[in-house]
């Protein structure tokens, strides 16, 4: 395991000794790193497509961006010198992933908690821009994102101030210790940063292809609204609850005040977004609330959103609309 650089350092050595430091540490990343890193070709209606993607396990299984991996066909990683046909296991517009198979034994990079950065952490990209050799990146976490320019993404987004380029979509954010924290998505303005799915939403998505081949997003059947004055640290109070729906099973009921959905705590609307990405149909959810004074914990089963009495009920405050190409960043590998 690499190690990370030593806090304080930057009041303790001289500024060339940081730097250095600085330079070493993504060195070494890269190194660690570079042989689990790929580039991913393919084609759709509008042409050639170019990627990057990545290993996360021994198995030949890629994450990579749902832009170059998504809905293309002719797959191909080019992996060691030699070039692989690749298998879309699935692809989730929602998050903006694809996931991939090669058939070949392969290393693989470790993921880590995105929950562990915080704003102005150290990280590093590796990808593959403009059809250029393997290249790595430096900058820092510049924030975390659930909107950009007036449009909701499915859940946070890392903004990582790391430069980028066309064909680096689908690459991996490292911290300094070679860990993924997530997976560039999309660029911001010209490229001079990127939002970033943290690596717990794309993991989300691989254990329900594991689990059940496919999707398996949960719907509890509430309604939420925000209000001005916290109630026990929480801004967000149920505001109504669907007649039969998981949620009134469990005896969740309107006016609870929502401290927490699963393992997200809630303070604002924009977390409950956030939470909804996780939930997964069938799986036990405890849901903990302010009633009365008294904090609550209730166990809630979802439902498949197909399966509900009412699908478009899903909870969503404010509306779960992806960004459009028109008010987002443009794709990293449109490679078009």
């Amino acid at each position: 395991m690499l190690g990370a650089l030593q806090a304080g350092a930057a009041e303790s050595q001289p500024a060339g000794q940081v730097l250095d430091a600085i330079q070493q540490q993504v060195s070494a990343v890269f190194e660690h790193c570079q042989n689990a890193v790929v580039k991913v070709q393919a084609s759709d209606r509008h042409g050639r497509l170019s990627g990057t993607g990545f290993f996360v396990d021994p198995n030949g299984t890629i994450y990579t961006s749902y832009t170059v991996g998504g809905e293309s066909t002719d797959i191909v990683v080019t992996y060691n010198g030699l070039r692989f046909p690749a298998t879309r296991l699935i692809s989730d517009i929602r998050s903006g992933i694809a996931i991939l198979k090669i058939e070949a034994g392969t290393p693989f990079l470790t993921c880590g908690k995105s929950r562990d950065l915080s704003v102005a952490s150290p990280v590093v990209t590796i990808g593959f821009p403009m059809d250029l050799p393997l290249t790595p990146a430096f900058g820092t976490v510049g924030g975390f994102d659930i909107k950009y320019l007036g449009r909701y993404f499915a859940t946070t987004h890392i903004r990582a101030n790391v430069p980028v380029q066309r064909g680096e979509g689908g690459a991996p954010l490292l911290d300094l210790k070679g860990s993924v924290m997530g997976i560039l998505i999309s660029r911001v303005d010209a490229g001079n940063s990127a939002f970033v799915l943290p690596i717990e939403a794309a993991e989300k998505v691989r254990k329900d292809f594991l689990r059940f081949h496919q999707l398996r997003p949960g719907w509890i059947g509430v309604h939420v609204k925000g209000v001005l004055e916290a109630l026990s640290g929480s801004h967000v109070v149920i505001d109504d609850v669907m007649p039969d729906a998981p949620a009134a099973r469990a005896g969740l009921l309107p006016g609870d005040d929502l401290l927490q959905l699963g393992d997200r705590k809630i303070a604002q609307p924009e977390d409950v977004l956030d939470a909804i990405f996780y939930i997964t149909a069938e799986d036990d959810l405890p849901v903990r609330v302010a009633r009365d004074g008294a904090e609550v914990q209730v166990h809630v089963t979802p439902l498949d959103p197909q399966d509900a009495e009412h699908p478009k009920s899903l909870p969503s405050l404010p509306p779960l609309t992806p960004p459009s190409p028109e008010a987002t960043p443009s794709a990293l590998n449109e490679g078009r």
